[in-house]
Protein backbone atom coordinates (compact mmCIF):
# COMPACT_ATOMS: atom_id res chain seq x y z
CA UNK A 1 0.00 0.00 0.00
CA UNK A 2 2.77 2.41 0.94
CA UNK A 3 4.58 1.54 -2.27
CA UNK A 4 1.47 2.30 -4.32
CA UNK A 5 1.00 5.64 -2.56
CA UNK A 6 4.64 6.56 -3.15
CA UNK A 7 4.34 5.64 -6.82
CA UNK A 8 1.17 7.70 -7.12
CA UNK A 9 2.81 10.69 -5.48
CA UNK A 10 5.83 10.39 -7.76
CA UNK A 11 3.57 10.17 -10.80
CA UNK A 12 1.64 13.26 -9.72
CA UNK A 13 4.91 15.13 -9.23
CA UNK A 14 6.11 14.17 -12.70
CA UNK A 15 2.83 15.30 -14.24
CA UNK A 16 3.04 18.64 -12.43
CA UNK A 17 6.61 19.08 -13.59
CA UNK A 18 5.62 18.26 -17.16
CA UNK A 19 2.69 20.68 -17.03
CA UNK A 20 4.92 23.41 -15.57
CA UNK A 21 7.47 22.84 -18.31
CA UNK A 22 4.79 22.95 -21.01
CA UNK A 23 3.35 26.16 -19.55
CA UNK A 24 6.81 27.73 -19.45
CA UNK A 25 7.40 26.81 -23.10
CA UNK A 26 4.19 28.62 -24.01
CA UNK A 27 4.39 31.61 -21.65
CA UNK A 28 8.07 32.53 -21.96
CA UNK A 29 8.01 33.06 -25.76
CA UNK A 30 4.80 35.09 -25.40
CA UNK A 31 6.34 37.32 -22.74
CA UNK A 32 9.51 37.70 -24.82
CA UNK A 33 7.47 38.68 -27.88
CA UNK A 34 5.42 41.13 -25.79
CA UNK A 35 8.55 42.86 -24.50
CA UNK A 36 10.22 42.97 -27.92
CA UNK A 37 7.13 44.49 -29.50
CA UNK A 38 7.57 47.62 -27.35
CA UNK A 39 11.29 47.83 -26.53
CA UNK A 40 11.33 51.49 -25.60
CA UNK A 41 8.55 51.08 -23.07
CA UNK A 42 10.27 48.19 -21.34
CA UNK A 43 13.75 49.73 -21.35
CA UNK A 44 12.23 52.81 -19.70
CA UNK A 45 10.36 50.62 -17.24
CA UNK A 46 13.59 48.76 -16.40
CA UNK A 47 15.33 52.08 -15.73
CA UNK A 48 12.47 53.08 -13.43
CA UNK A 49 12.77 49.76 -11.60
CA UNK A 50 16.46 50.45 -10.96
CA UNK A 51 15.95 54.04 -9.81
CA UNK A 52 12.96 53.04 -7.66
CA UNK A 53 15.15 50.44 -5.97
CA UNK A 54 17.81 53.06 -5.34
CA UNK A 55 15.22 55.43 -3.86
CA UNK A 56 13.83 52.69 -1.62
CA UNK A 57 17.28 51.83 -0.26
CA UNK A 58 18.65 55.38 -0.01
CA UNK A 59 18.78 57.25 3.31
CA UNK A 60 16.54 60.35 3.55
CA UNK A 61 19.33 62.86 2.84
CA UNK A 62 20.44 61.06 -0.33
CA UNK A 63 16.84 60.61 -1.43
CA UNK A 64 16.20 64.35 -1.07
CA UNK A 65 19.36 65.13 -3.03
CA UNK A 66 18.40 62.79 -5.88
CA UNK A 67 14.89 64.19 -6.09
CA UNK A 68 16.00 67.82 -6.22
CA UNK A 69 19.01 67.11 -8.45
CA UNK A 70 16.81 65.46 -11.09
CA UNK A 71 13.83 67.81 -10.86
CA UNK A 72 12.59 70.06 -13.65
CA UNK A 73 12.14 72.99 -11.29
CA UNK A 74 13.17 76.52 -12.22
CA UNK A 75 16.57 76.24 -10.53
CA UNK A 76 17.58 73.03 -12.33
CA UNK A 77 16.09 74.07 -15.68
CA UNK A 78 18.04 77.30 -15.45
CA UNK A 79 21.39 75.63 -14.71
CA UNK A 80 21.25 72.15 -16.30
CA UNK A 81 18.15 71.93 -18.51
CA UNK A 82 19.07 68.78 -20.46
CA UNK A 83 20.11 66.83 -17.38
CA UNK A 84 16.98 67.94 -15.53
CA UNK A 85 14.62 67.03 -18.36
CA UNK A 86 16.18 63.61 -18.93
CA UNK A 87 16.70 62.82 -15.26
CA UNK A 88 13.17 63.74 -14.22
CA UNK A 89 11.78 61.11 -16.62
CA UNK A 90 13.86 58.35 -15.00
CA UNK A 91 12.91 58.83 -11.36
CA UNK A 92 9.71 58.73 -9.33
CA UNK A 93 9.14 60.48 -6.04
CA UNK A 94 7.63 57.40 -4.38
CA UNK A 95 9.22 53.98 -4.99
CA UNK A 96 5.96 52.39 -3.84
CA UNK A 97 4.27 53.79 -6.95
CA UNK A 98 6.41 51.68 -9.30
CA UNK A 99 3.81 48.91 -9.52
CA UNK A 100 1.13 51.38 -10.57
CA UNK A 101 3.43 52.94 -13.16
CA UNK A 102 4.27 49.48 -14.52
CA UNK A 103 0.56 48.84 -15.10
CA UNK A 104 0.16 52.25 -16.74
CA UNK A 105 3.16 51.63 -18.99
CA UNK A 106 1.72 48.32 -20.17
CA UNK A 107 -1.77 49.79 -20.66
CA UNK A 108 -0.73 53.07 -22.33
CA UNK A 109 2.87 53.27 -23.50
CA UNK A 110 3.17 49.73 -24.88
CA UNK A 111 0.08 50.00 -27.16
CA UNK A 112 1.14 53.49 -28.25
CA UNK A 113 4.65 52.31 -29.12
CA UNK A 114 3.37 49.30 -31.06
CA UNK A 115 1.05 51.52 -33.07
CA UNK A 116 3.35 54.48 -33.69
CA UNK A 117 6.66 52.67 -33.82
CA UNK A 118 9.41 53.30 -31.29
CA UNK A 119 10.82 56.50 -32.81
CA UNK A 120 7.49 58.26 -33.25
CA UNK A 121 6.27 57.12 -29.85
CA UNK A 122 9.47 58.45 -28.28
CA UNK A 123 8.98 61.71 -30.16
CA UNK A 124 5.46 62.15 -28.81
CA UNK A 125 6.48 61.28 -25.26
CA UNK A 126 9.51 63.59 -25.38
CA UNK A 127 7.44 66.48 -26.74
CA UNK A 128 4.83 65.99 -24.02
CA UNK A 129 7.38 65.63 -21.22
CA UNK A 130 9.55 68.56 -22.27
CA UNK A 131 6.68 70.83 -23.31
CA UNK A 132 4.63 70.24 -20.17
CA UNK A 133 7.67 70.61 -17.89
CA UNK A 134 8.86 73.87 -19.45
CA UNK A 135 5.44 75.50 -19.84
CA UNK A 136 4.22 74.58 -16.36
CA UNK A 137 7.43 75.96 -14.86
CA UNK A 138 7.00 79.14 -16.86
CA UNK A 139 3.61 79.49 -15.18
CA UNK A 140 5.37 79.06 -11.82
CA UNK A 141 7.89 81.75 -12.78
CA UNK A 142 5.12 84.18 -13.71
CA UNK A 143 3.36 83.44 -10.42
CA UNK A 144 6.54 84.12 -8.44
CA UNK A 145 7.16 87.39 -10.27
CA UNK A 146 3.57 88.45 -9.60
CA UNK A 147 3.94 87.57 -5.89
CA UNK A 148 1.15 85.02 -6.17
CA UNK A 149 3.44 82.05 -5.52
CA UNK A 150 6.27 81.62 -3.00
CA UNK A 151 9.82 81.93 -4.32
CA UNK A 152 10.62 78.54 -2.76
CA UNK A 153 8.76 76.87 -5.64
CA UNK A 154 11.81 77.58 -7.79
CA UNK A 155 13.50 74.72 -5.90
CA UNK A 156 10.54 72.38 -5.50
CA UNK A 157 10.55 68.71 -6.47
CA UNK A 158 9.14 68.24 -9.97
CA UNK A 159 9.86 64.71 -11.06
CA UNK A 160 8.16 61.69 -12.58
CA UNK A 161 6.79 60.10 -15.73
CA UNK A 162 3.18 61.29 -15.64
CA UNK A 163 3.61 63.95 -18.35
CA UNK A 164 4.78 61.31 -20.80
CA UNK A 165 1.82 59.12 -19.88
CA UNK A 166 -0.59 62.00 -20.43
CA UNK A 167 0.96 62.67 -23.84
CA UNK A 168 0.60 59.01 -24.85
CA UNK A 169 -3.03 59.01 -23.72
CA UNK A 170 -3.58 62.09 -25.87
CA UNK A 171 -2.09 60.66 -29.06
CA UNK A 172 -3.97 57.37 -28.59
CA UNK A 173 -7.16 59.35 -29.14
CA UNK A 174 -6.41 59.06 -32.85
CA UNK A 175 -6.25 55.29 -32.54
CA UNK A 176 -9.67 54.87 -30.94
CA UNK A 177 -12.40 54.06 -33.44
CA UNK A 178 -15.55 56.13 -33.81
CA UNK A 179 -18.00 56.31 -32.13
CA UNK A 180 -15.78 55.66 -29.07
CA UNK A 181 -13.21 58.32 -29.88
CA UNK A 182 -15.20 61.24 -28.47
CA UNK A 183 -16.11 59.49 -25.19
CA UNK A 184 -12.47 58.47 -24.80
CA UNK A 185 -11.31 62.05 -25.35
CA UNK A 186 -13.92 63.47 -22.96
CA UNK A 187 -12.95 60.95 -20.28
CA UNK A 188 -9.25 61.74 -20.66
CA UNK A 189 -9.88 65.49 -20.68
CA UNK A 190 -12.11 65.26 -17.61
CA UNK A 191 -9.59 63.12 -15.74
CA UNK A 192 -6.77 65.62 -16.24
CA UNK A 193 -8.77 68.87 -16.28
CA UNK A 194 -10.79 68.36 -13.10
CA UNK A 195 -7.79 68.72 -10.72
CA UNK A 196 -6.88 71.94 -12.54
CA UNK A 197 -10.20 73.59 -11.64
CA UNK A 198 -10.60 71.96 -8.22
CA UNK A 199 -9.37 73.56 -5.00
CA UNK A 200 -5.73 72.84 -4.22
CA UNK A 201 -4.60 72.73 -7.84
CA UNK A 202 -0.87 72.73 -8.56
CA UNK A 203 1.44 73.41 -11.47
CA UNK A 204 1.61 69.64 -12.00
CA UNK A 205 -2.11 69.60 -12.79
CA UNK A 206 -1.46 72.28 -15.41
CA UNK A 207 1.39 70.18 -16.79
CA UNK A 208 -0.87 67.16 -17.21
CA UNK A 209 -3.37 69.15 -19.27
CA UNK A 210 -0.57 70.60 -21.40
CA UNK A 211 0.90 67.13 -21.98
CA UNK A 212 -2.51 65.73 -22.97
CA UNK A 213 -2.99 68.57 -25.47
CA UNK A 214 0.50 68.05 -26.90
CA UNK A 215 -0.22 64.36 -27.41
CA UNK A 216 -3.53 65.20 -29.04
CA UNK A 217 -1.77 67.66 -31.34
CA UNK A 218 0.64 64.95 -32.53
CA UNK A 219 -1.81 63.55 -35.06
CA UNK A 220 0.73 64.24 -37.79
CA UNK A 221 3.10 61.72 -36.18
CA UNK A 222 0.58 58.88 -36.35
CA UNK A 223 1.35 56.35 -39.09
CA UNK A 224 -0.45 56.78 -42.38
CA UNK A 225 -2.66 53.85 -43.27
CA UNK A 226 -3.05 52.79 -39.64
CA UNK A 227 -5.77 55.22 -38.66
CA UNK A 228 -8.78 53.60 -37.10
CA UNK A 229 -11.51 52.83 -39.64
CA UNK A 230 -14.52 55.10 -39.66
CA UNK A 231 -18.13 54.03 -40.11
CA UNK A 232 -17.78 54.02 -43.89
CA UNK A 233 -14.89 51.52 -43.91
CA UNK A 234 -15.77 47.87 -44.07
CA UNK A 235 -12.34 46.32 -43.50
CA UNK A 236 -10.66 47.02 -40.13
CA UNK A 237 -6.94 47.71 -39.97
CA UNK A 238 -4.67 45.30 -38.17
CA UNK A 239 -2.96 46.32 -34.93
CA UNK A 240 0.67 46.14 -35.97
CA UNK A 241 3.91 47.27 -34.28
Amino acid sequence: MATDEAAGTAGTGRRRTALSGAAARVVVPEVRAWVRSAPGTHIWLLALAVTSGIMAAAPPDLRSFLLHHNSTNLAELGSQPVRALVGSALWTESPAAFGLYALCFEAVHAPAERWLGTRRWLGVVALAHVGASVLSQQAVLLGIHADRLPASLAHTVDIGVSYGLAGAIGVLTHRVRPPWRLPYLLAAAGFFAYPLVAPGRTYTDLGHVIALLIGLACRGLTPRGRAAPGPGRSRPRRWRP
